[in-house]
């Protein structure tokens, strides 16, 4: 069994691993518009809605016809102005969605693993 501070330690580490990986996805997110753009594939990969599903592949998974209506986004398009066509503008506007949401997975992630370690001592 691990003493406090080496599973500290290791929480540590692993918090940071966590925040490397969450940056760089960031980063990455405005791929999801600008690769769609470059090959003129329309909508970013997956995040179709059930009539692009269907233009697709011929149907609407039963899934998908059923809870595609469920959740709005909360900044629909990853924008506060759906009018903007820049490619700069979107990908910051990408950019800040996807620090937002790491931001929430490493505090939940936080939470998760304080609790974990706590129980463990």
């Amino acid at each position: 069994m691990l003493s406090g501070k080496e599973a500290q330690m290791k929480v540590d580490k692993l918090q940071k691993r966590i925040v490397i990986i969450l940056l760089t996805l960031c980063l990455l997110t405005p791929l999801g518009i600008i690769l769609p753009m470059f090959f003129n594939a329309g909508d970013a990969w997956g995040e179709w809605s059930a009539k692009t599903v269907k233009d697709l592949i011929g149907y609407v998974p039963h899934g998908l016809a059923k809870y595609s209506d469920m959740w709005k986004a909360p900044l629909t398009g990853y924008t506060v102005n759906n009018g903007d066509t820049s490619i700069i503008h979107q990908s910051g506007y990408y950019i800040f969605a996807g620090i937002f949401g790491a931001t929430m997975t490493f505090l939940v992630t936080l939470l998760i693993t304080r609790i974990i370690v706590r129980k463990g001592e």
